[in-house]
């Protein structure tokens, strides 16, 4: 069966840049997404203090803020989630990207249990107001350890309510033949058992199973490679600063960016080859395969999210903006690649 849904794509706010260190201001933002011709929408939760900002500039030039996000920890910004579901229903946006972070305000790891019931509490009120959330694989989240998605959404799902995660899948694909990110919650054991598969070439895999399960509710799309270069251009003020005890400690970069767009000289600190960019493109054309052929597919939105973190692209002198609108393209033209055929109607 044919899914008719309009599937739209978008871009986060922190991607509409050149210039990694100076953004434009918030007018020029809407203006380069709009006058782009390859977007759709803006992804961005603003804080009730800008609000009326973002409103008033999506009216005038005519671009909807579809999507959001932000990141929470558990045992301390529970009414921040709950705002922020709000905010997003009053923009319009359909989904909010919500991060639980991997420690608990106690200074633990949050368990399954509380980030399940965290996602009811959040599902419960965004189906009331019009925002739903969909929780995000990511690293220093509870999700990186992959495992225990499968396991929250048995939760959520044992109480009647359908789960729903924003796929990033560049948090997965940077690990790939990557020893030292391997060992973070001991995945590089499940890997060797056979019990966890990262390559999207190879049947089962991790990021293969939660689409065919039909928890993608929204993409992030960020390329990356499979041991991706660390960001050797960006450092973390500290290591004391990283979130947790079982989370690599070294001041560099993590790595989980690469330029979908070949850089200049000296645009970048490390060799760029096209071709490693295949497995993220892979789970890309599967998850465009899986929501073409299935109706039920509750993929709606596709954002685009190129960013200047340390652990991304921070120090890089590469257009962000410029390898968004690449990637975007390249989304595009791939939709129609994947069209499956159907007989007449």
């Amino acid at each position: 069966m044919r899914n008719k849904n309009t599937l739209r794509i978008g871009i986060t706010e922190s991607g509409i840049r050149h210039d990694m260190c100076n953004p434009p201001d918030l007018a020029t933002c809407f203006r380069m997404v709009k006058d782009s011709g390859i977007y759709d929408y803006l992804d961005k939760t603003p804080s009730r203090d800008v609000l009326p900002q973002y409103v008033r500039l999506s009216e005038q030039i005519g671009l909807p803020i579809l999507a959001g996000g932000w990141w929470y920890t558990l045992g301390r910004d529970e009414a921040l989630l709950e705002d922020n579901l709000r905010i997003g229903a009053e923009l319009g946006s359909l989904v909010h990207n919500t991060q639980i972070m991997m420690d608990h305000a106690e200074g633990r790891l949050v368990t399954d249990a509380e980030v399940a019931d965290a996602y009811l509490r959040a599902y419960d009120l965004g189906n009331t107001v019009g925002c739903l959330p969909t929780f995000e694989v990511h690293i220093n989240m509870w999700s990186e350890d992959f495992r225990r998605v499968a396991k929250v959404a048995a939760l959520v799902e044992s109480r009647g309510i359908p789960f729903r995660i924003t796929l990033d899948h560049s948090h997965v694909i940077f690990k790939m033949d990557n020893p030292r990110e391997q060992r973070v919650f001991g995945l590089h054991e499940a890997i060797r058992r056979g019990e966890l598969t990262l390559d999207p070439f190879e049947k089962g895999s991790i990021a293969a199973q939660w689409i065919e399960a039909g928890w993608v509710g929204h993409c992030h799309a960020r390329a990356t490679i499979p041991n991706n270069p660390r960001n050797a251009w960006a450092h973390h003020p500290s290591v004391d600063k990283l979130p947790s005890s079982l989370h690599p400690r070294h001041t560099t970069g993590r790595g989980v960016q690469y330029p979908f767009i070949e850089p200049a000289p000296g645009e970048w600190h490390s060799a760029w080859d096209e071709r490693k960019l295949e497995p993220w493109k892979e789970v890309i054309r599967h998850l465009l395969r899986y929501h073409l052929a299935n109706e039920s597919s509750p993929l709606r939105l596709i954002s685009t999210e190129f960013i200047p973190g340390t652990d991304y692209g921070a120090g890089a002198k590469y257009s962000l903006f410029n390898n968004s609108i690449a990637c975007a393209r390249w989304i595009r033209a791939e939709m129609g690649r994947q069209l499956p055929t159907f007989p007449a109607e």
